[in-house]
Parts: C-alpha cells; structure tokens; sequence
C-alpha cells in the first residue's frame, strides 16, 4: 500500500544485503531498507533515489515486526539519524545472524563457496555496548562534537551512541572545538584516555589562528607547545595506520556523479598532513597484546574493540603453525602485532618480513620489536615490495591483513607465485574478502578454515579471517 500523500509504501522485508539493509521490492523495483529486519512488514520512506532499478529507504514504522526486533540500544542511529549503528534494534544473536548470511552470500557470490558460516562474539556475546575504545568525531560549524548523519556530512550533535568504552566521552559535549575539525579520543591498554584535536581538512599545517576558539582554549600542539605559545609547527605525520577502514577513493571512482567527486575531495582532504592538538593525555597510546607492550599515536590505527586485536593475533598464531627457523611474512603490518607472533614461533634462527607503507607505524613496530632483531620491518608499499621478492625463498606462511578494498589481484598473484604453504588472509569487507578468496583458489589454494568475528557489535561490519593451503 503506498501513501502518495506521505510519500511512503508498505513492503515486506527480504534478506540482509551487504551494507547494514534489507532487501524488498515494490512496483517492480529493489528497495534496499535500513531500521528493518528479514520478515518484517514495514512502512518505508525513499531516502534515496536516482532513478533505475533500485532506491533506498528507511522503515519508519514496522508493523509486524520480528521476534528478533528489541528496544533499540542507540538514540542517535535511527531513521534519519547517523550511521553509527545498523542493528541495535536487533537482539545481539540475531545481529551475528544478519552478518553471518552476508558473509555467506558474498562468499558463494563471488568467490563460488558454498560455506556455513558463524560469526562470533568477542567477549560477552551480550554485550553490544561499551567495546570501543577508538572514537573519531566530527565538529559542526558551532563547535559542537557529534557524529555524522548516514550518507551524509551533516553533523549530529548528539554523543549518546552506546559503542564507546566507560567515560570515553566524559566531558566531551560540553567543550568547543574547532569548528571543522575532527576529534579523535582513545582509550589505551592503561586506561587512560587521549583527546586530540585534528585541524580542518581545508587547514594548511601550521596555520591556526588561536581565535579560532575563542579566549580560554588550550591544548598541546602534537610536537608538544601549548597553543597559546604560539610558534612551532605541530607535528603533521598521517595518522598510523594499517591503511584500513574505509579505504581511499581514486578519480576512477568519482567520474561519474558530482557528489562522488565532492565525496573523494573530501576524504583525500581528511588523508592529507593536519596539525595535531593534544588536550588530554600524551597523545601516545599504550596497547598491549599477548604480553608485549605498544605505544602508538591515538590518532592512528588500533583495532576498536577492546579485545579485537588479542583475539586475531591468537588465531594467526594458532594457524601459522610456524616452528624454530620458520619463516614468514606480514604484509600490511601496521605495528608489527601479528609479526611479533610470528617471531616468538620463529625464534632466532627465523626470519619475518613485515611490510607497512605508514613510516610511523613502522617505527612504532621497531620500537615494540627491538628484542625481536630476525624481525625486519620495512616501510614500502606492499605491491612493490612483493613482486621484488617473488622467486627468493618461499615463506612457509604469508599473513595479509590489507585496506578494506582488499588486497586485488596483483598482490594475491605475487604472494602466490611465491609458494608460501599456508596464507592467513584478514578482511574487514565481506565482499572485498570474499573476492581475494576467489583468487586464492584460482592460483591453487584451497580455503581449509574461516572464522568471522563480531568485532563491531550493532554495526553490520564483521571482521573475517582465513586459512588457505597449497
């Protein structure tokens, strides 16, 4: 039944699609619906429509709902509302669910496997709140901190989302920020929180006016001067990271629409050398995995839930089956988390290559690693750096943990040809994921095991991981 007057339609929801929507049809169209659950009759709303075969809306009013549908844990995340959480309207079983068919679906789609798949819980399986111990923020035009509307810049000035760790966001709300800039706060392994301001996209480095915030503002410029010092250009190193998480767009990708070109300007514009503005902690964070201690920039990458980075190292370890004198890579290392595994299997007589394009990260790795010295570290892009090894001695495993687009077909074609026994292939992208396990296959490596893990609770993204063998 559609309303003409309300601009909204009945449908009846389909399965979960790629992206944190189901899927329905109407007039002989697809709608993808967000707010939803498979099953469910629903009265949409079009938010999005371009004409063509398909349109996009958002369920603003459910009436049948699903046994799986509960009282939704985040405020800010409804219709209209940000992107933060996809599912906190479903219970926490049937959240895994949605993501486990996505897995599957992409998995028989583009890569031609037909495999059951369980996404897991780390941690309490319950517990869909209080994970993230990595936080970035927007700043609207009144200086206000909040998130950013769905497909959207707009800024929603509202921090009640429920995924961030106890007083993460303490205090945040109530303090003006730099209008344009982004907020990072993070929360390390000592529980100590660092609040750091990064300048507006648009800001050359090293230009901030001290009006920008009025009288009163302090914070440490990253190199470590008071801002109300004046001189000192702050420290404008890209944040570190393991190149994940939303990836970079190219020009090839924004050709075709006006708002696609504004949306990489954009995120080229967020990519690019900003100053760095500490107002609370050092700035450095302290993690620590198995035993061993990091210190990175809080503004870098981290794995965001708490016991993410634990659970994937435990893993790699377990599936490496590396022994004294073994060999290894680590591509996209970022850190060095999962290459200080694989040295501790290794040992002195063993040899592994980590390779990270982000210098900082790399140095954070060295500095971790100096008592592990067979690890070598080495700051190069990864596409390079693999094909000048093909030919030289084959490791015995290749862990590949790239940017959310996934690793292609050049790089899987190089790690191949070398003739590793066993790859360890991570990927935060089910579809990315499962188009590189194709490729695996098509070189001659079979899938032996995969695990999916619930990293991002009430989101619709899953981390996956995978085993493959000659």
């Amino acid at each position: 039944m559609s309303d003409r007057r309300t601009g909204t339609f009945e449908v009846r929801l389909g399965p979960p699609g790629h992206g944190g929507f189901c899927v329905a049809r109407h007039e002989g169209r697809v709608v993808f619906v967000r707010h939803g659950l498979p099953g469910e009759l629903v009265r949409v709303r079009v938010t999005e429509d371009r004409g063509g075969s398909f349109c996009r809306a958002d369920a603003v009013e459910v009436l049948e709902a699903s046994p799986d549908r509960v009282q939704a844990t985040c405020p800010v995340s409804g219709p209209g509302g940000a992107g933060c959480c996809d599912f906190s309207f479903a219970t926490p079983v049937a959240q895994r669910a949605l993501k486990a068919t996505v897995v599957a679906e992409q998995l028989r789609r583009l890569a031609g496997i037909e495999r059951d798949v369980l996404v897991e819980p780390i941690g309490s399986g319950d517990a869909i709140g209080g994970w993230r111990t990595r936080v970035r923020l927007a700043v609207d035009a009144h200086g206000r901190a909040g998130v950013h509307r769905y497909r959207s810049t707009d800024v929603i000035a509202d921090l009640r989302c429920p995924q961030p760790v106890a007083g993460a966001l303490d205090g945040i709300a109530a303090r003006q920020w730099t209008p344009g800039a982004d907020l990072v706060i993070a929360v390390d392994g000592d529980g100590i929180r660092h609040v750091v301001e990064l300048a507006p996209p648009e800001t050359e480095p090293g230009s901030r006016g001290a009006d920008r915030r009025g009288p009163g503002a302090s914070g440490r410029q990253a190199g470590g001067r008071d801002r109300r010092g004046g001189a000192g250009s702050g420290r404008r190193d890209r944040p570190h990271s393991r190149g994940r998480r939303g990836g970079e767009w190219t020009a090839a990708d924004s050709t075709r629409r006006d708002d696609r070109r504004a949306a990489s300007a954009r995120r080229a514009a967020a990519h690019a050398a900003r100053d760095e503005w500490v107002f609370e902690g050092s700035g450095r964070a302290v993690e620590y995995v198995a035993g061993r201690r990091w210190e990175v920039a809080a503004t870098g990458f981290w794995q965001a839930h708490h016991g993410a980075a634990q659970r994937y190292s435990d893993l790699i370890a377990e599936w490496s089956e590396l022994g004294p004198g073994g060999r290894a890579w680590d591509l996209y290392s970022g850190a060095g988390v999962f290459a200080a595994r694989l040295a501790e299997q290794a040992g002195r007589t063993g040899v592994v290559l980590a390779v990270e394009s982000a210098r900082p990260a790399v140095a954070d790795g060295a500095a971790a690693l100096r008592d592990l010295p067979w690890v070598e570290l080495r700051a190069q892009r990864v596409e390079r750096w693999v094909f000048e090894h093909i030919g030289g001695a084959a490791p015995d495993v290749v862990v590949l943990d790239p940017p959310r687009a996934g690793a292609g077909k050049e790089v899987i074609g190089a790690v191949t040809a070398s003739g590793p026994a066993r790859i360890v292939h991570v990927g935060c992208d089910p579809a990315a994921f499962a188009r590189d396990l194709g490729l695996y296959q098509a070189a001659g490596y079979r899938l032996t095991d995969l695990r999916a893990f619930d990293a991002f609770p009430a989101t619709h993204h899953v981390e996956c991981l995978a085993l493959l063998r000659r």
